[in-house]
């Protein structure tokens, strides 16, 4: 008999897993005529919700409420708002209790004001018990003191996106596996007039993800197991020099950028390296531009690279749902998020989004999106595999207070300038930390 290696064990085990996944999707469903949560009379629901990346997002989104309203006879009106933008509105309605009766928010965001939260454990633990459970991620992000707060409809995650093309010019076939050979693929970049460009402005998704992991490769962290501020280490020191380097290669103006900026620069043509979701690739490959439409099939993605810790780590931007308890219809607003995380809904929604959003439910492994074209794939575990921004410690509103004022973010910004030294700016982000953290 041949040896059974570990490397076949996990295929086995994840081929098994899949197998598992697609299952749960291919059972039966509830009845469309037998809702989980009954809407109150006369129930009428505002949603607050992120502005999209990818149109297909809004498109099925928007479609989804719409068959809603015809099942339920529940008004819905959807509205949206930019990242930057939505987590201070959601701020104010908690803060004057009134405004939409859902959010789908990002991160950490209702964790800030949980006591302000209906109660929507019997919704996360129907959704779990019916597909799959929930990644372990979900629990930290959806749950506060042991009830859950939101529900995670799923998170967008990068990976660099890059230029084939330009990359082969430059010598090089795919983005080095290591944080050493990435600075040197950057450095020859930059020489050849195609420099890479990484956000370094308040961008709530890519510049606070690609920051978190190069923290996080050089072992630093925001806080320790205890949750005591630990940011000022030798650790982020090194991860802060290395930054320093790789901001030498990006074109001027990149601590200025927010989340559209990276995805505006490298469709036209500005940059060859970027961290991002699936959306650049996305606009390019929809685009009836023949010049993107030529540029889609010149784009590639990469995992991100591994730092001297010697493990691949990522972070992601999660779109929890919360109710609001000023709502007056929360049976109407819980009826509307099962219905939203129901496979006939989310399956069509995951593939219009073409793997923009990484699915919260394992049983969404086998979603077909993943298998539609190589691409999708590199975005398929980001839930799977997310650590959360308030690393070592728990997630709380001392964590989402960090995240909300780019401690980390303008830490590396300071750093890649030259406005501080390394050290200083670790400090200085140190007592930032400790301020929200009180300690």
């Amino acid at each position: 008999m041949g040896r059974f290696t570990r490397r076949d064990f996990l295929r086995t085990a994840g081929a098994a897993a899949l197998g598992a996944a697609a299952s749960l999707l291919e059972a039966p469903s509830q009845a469309a005529d037998d809702p989980v949560f009954a809407p109150e009379k006369g129930a009428q629901l505002r949603v607050l919700r992120w502005k999209r990346f990818v149109q297909g997002d809004e498109d099925l989104w928007l479609e989804n409420t719409r068959n809603f309203t015809a099942r339920t006879g529940v008004e819905v009106t959807v509205d949206s708002e930019n990242w930057e933008d939505l987590r201070p509105k959601a701020a104010i309605a908690a803060n004057v209790g009134a405004g939409p009766d859902i959010i789908v928010g990002t991160n950490a965001d209702p964790q800030q004001y949980p006591e302000r939260l209906v109660d929507v454990t019997d919704l996360a633990d129907y959704l779990g018990n019916k597909y799959g459970g929930w990644y372990d991620i979900c629990r930290a992000y959806g749950m506060h003191e042991g009830r859950w707060i939101a529900i995670p409809t799923g998170a967008a995650g990068a990976a660099l996106v890059y230029r084939k093309s330009m990359l082969q010019a430059v010598g090089y076939e795919t983005v080095p596996n290591d944080f050493p050979g990435l600075l040197k693929l950057c450095q020859a970049l930059n020489a050849n007039g195609t420099p890479p460009g990484f956000p370094l402005g308040h961008a709530t998704g890519d510049a606070t993800e690609w920051c978190h992991w190069a923290l996080w490769g050089f072992g630093g962290r925001l806080t320790d197991e205890q949750n005591r501020v630990a940011i000022h280490s030798r650790q982020t020191v090194a991860a802060l020099e290395y930054a320093a380097e790789l901001y030498r290669t990006f074109p001027p103006g990149t601590t200025s950028w927010l989340d559209p900026s990276n995805n505006k620069a490298f469709l036209a043509g500005d940059i060859s390296l970027t961290p991002n979701g699936i959306s650049i690739y996305y606009a390019a490959k929809k685009s009836t531009d023949p010049k993107l439409q030529a540029m889609a099939e010149d784009i590639r993605h990469a995992h991100y690279s591994i730092g001297p810790i010697g493990r691949r780590l990522r972070g992601g931007q999660m779109f929890p749902a919360f109710i609001f308890k000023y709502s007056r219809y929360p049976g109407a607003a819980k009826e509307y998020l099962r219905f939203m995380m129901e496979k006939e809904q989310y399956l069509p929604w995951q593939a219009a989004c073409t793997g923009y959003v990484s699915h919260p439910l394992r049983a969404y492994e086998s979603s077909p999106v993943w298998s539609a074209d190589p691409q999708n794939v590199f975005f398929r575990d980001v839930v799977k595999d997310m650590q959360h921004y308030g690393y070592a410690g728990r997630l709380g509103k001392e964590s989402a207070a960090a995240s909300a004022e780019f401690v980390v973010v303008d830490m590396f910004a300071e750093a890649c300038t030259g406005a501080r030294r390394p050290r200083d700016a670790a400090g200085a982000a140190e007592q930032r930390a400790k301020h929200i953290y009180k300690t």
